[in-house]
């Protein structure tokens, strides 16, 4: 099942699970987040598509993260005339995560970072490598009893893990 919805302007195709960046929405991380203007949803011959809007149809979703997008930089140059204005900009941002599509807020949500790194902490035989994300190092680190500076880098964390299992 998917739904085209329109928000900040534009139209996403999105399906449950799925993680969408969209334009700024004021709305803090882990917020839920009601997204009303759907296009189409359905799948294969079950499809509704709204005149312009389904009415009744929400989308439901949760506030990954808040943020900025890469620097666009502007270079403006005229040559022979000593004109160079260089400016940079970047887009504000709000990472969504569909949860549900009927409109109701689904029993289960997802586990958030910090909980997928208590999990991997409580596994005995969890093995530390470079695939891992840097909170989960540092959880390991710190259910092992080594510490280590929050500001550390990967590198760094792995190799004072496994300095102090050998």
């Amino acid at each position: 099942m998917y739904a085209v919805i329109e928000t900040g302007g534009k139209q996403y195709r999105v399906s449950e699970g799925d993680v969408i960046t969209v334009e700024k929405l004021n709305v803090e991380d882990g917020a839920n987040v009601e997204l009303d203007k759907v296009l189409i949803l359905g799948e294969g011959s079950d499809i509704q598509v709204g005149s312009p809007y389904i009415q009744g149809a929400k989308i439901m979703g949760r506030v990954v993260e808040n943020g900025k997008a890469k620097k666009v930089v502007i270079f403006k140059y005229k040559s022979k005339k000593d004109y160079r204005k260089k400016q940079g900009h970047r887009q504000p941002y709000t990472m969504i995560e569909i949860l549900s599509l009927d409109g109701k807020a689904p029993k289960k949500s997802a586990p958030k970072a910090e909980e997928k790194a208590e999990e991997a902490v409580s596994n005995e035989e969890v093995i530390a490598n470079a695939s891992m994300k840097k909170e989960e190092l540092l959880a390991i680190a710190e259910a092992k009893g080594i510490e280590i500076d929050s500001k550390a880098t990967k590198a760094e964390i792995l190799e004072a893990i496994e300095s102090a299992s050998k």
